[in-house]
């Protein structure tokens, strides 16, 4: 009876007492695809997580998880026994990862935010996003692929690579392109892509999300009339310093076809990561007969409309001379 009593203390022991440690209320182990057991018990040393690493894999290799690991994210809660880790491991089921993008501008910036968030390589989805070959099937050009990408939060297994991550953002923009902005898109004479695009200056423009649909009115108004859009953000994109904050006249000179001081119509691509909410305001544009806007002098963020170029001059002037008076030269 000793002997069975004290068989029964070390199995209990073994499968069923705390075996995790320097475990917080949100730890998590990260098995990459194609690793071994090997790979995962190493995982588990390196980062400490266990009272006992014999234990965790005498219990793992009784339950055959050492020829059953899967990839994923999985979450270690404090006073987990070693069965329950090993189960939690063998099933498979992972927490998912809330990855939340915006304020994007460049395609590295993108796959670099992919690669720190999901198992997706980072250098495979920047190189994807230059390839023109693999756009087709989505009805893009590596130019325009961006506007695939609509800023929010979405939920992905953290084992998802670039493929997958592209399918599913395909699918959420399909989602997002109703029937409804379909058929303002084609109303207003632009496709879902140029709307994007047109969207993301826009967004650059202006922070005050009820002034997008009027600045939207006057671009389209310029669109339609045949006009440059000489838009500063496109320059600011073209000339490479997101820090510039006053364009200068020499800048409007870059060559570049994301210049619209120097080339008409839309940029071949997105200059941002336009939000939904810019989208819709290029969607439901402002009617009405401006042609000119400029920020106002008192740096509220908002801007100062005019129909005349007169008008826009002496609206300009005072924003220039208020940039003078703060000393903002570039």
């Amino acid at each position: 009876m000793l002997v069975g009593g004290i068989f029964g203390y070390k199995y209990f022991v073994t499968y069923f007492s705390k075996n995790t440690k320097n475990v917080e209320d949100k730890t998590y182990l990260y098995i990459r695809t194609g690793a071994t057991y090997a790979d995962v018990l190493t995982n588990l040393k390196e980062h400490d997580y266990l009272i006992s690493v014999d234990q965790f894999d005498k219990v793992a290799r009784q339950q055959g998880y050492d020829e059953k690991v899967r990839p994923g994210r999985y979450r270690i809660e404090p006073g987990m026994s070693n069965l329950k880790l090993v189960k939690l491991l063998m099933s498979g089921k992972q927490e998912p990862v809330k990855f939340t993008f915006n304020n994007i501008r460049l395609k590295k910036e993108l796959a670099a935010k992919v690669g720190r968030n999901l198992e997706a390589d980072s250098l495979r989805m920047e190189t994807i996003l230059r390839d023109d070959e693999y756009w087709k099937k989505y009805g893009f050009t590596a130019e325009n692929c961006m506007v695939l990408f609509l800023p929010d939060t979405y939920e992905f297994w953290w084992n998802t690579d670039t493929d997958e991550f592209v399918d599913k953002m395909a699918k959420e923009y399909k989602k997002f392109w109703t029937d409804e902005r379909k058929a303002k898109a084609k109303k207003i004479g632009l496709s879902q892509a140029e709307v994007s695009i047109l969207a993301a200056i826009v967004e650059k423009e202006s922070n005050m999300r009820d002034e997008r649909p009027t600045i939207a009115g006057v671009y389209m108004n310029r669109l339609n009339k045949g006009m440059k859009l000489q838009a500063d953000p496109t320059v600011v994109f073209a000339v490479g310093d997101f820090t510039i904050k006053r364009v200068l006249n020499s800048d409007t000179q870059i060559d570049s076809p994301y210049n619209t001081y120097r080339y008409a119509g839309l940029p071949p691509g997105p200059i941002c990561l336009p939000s939904k909410n810019s989208i819709d305001a290029v969607l439901n544009y402002k009617s009405h007969t401006y042609i000119y806007f400029c920020a106002k002098e008192d740096f509220s963020g908002y801007h100062n409309f005019a129909t005349t170029y007169d008008q826009h001059l002496k609206n300009a002037a005072k924003f220039q001379k208020a940039m003078n008076q703060r000393g903002i030269n570039r």
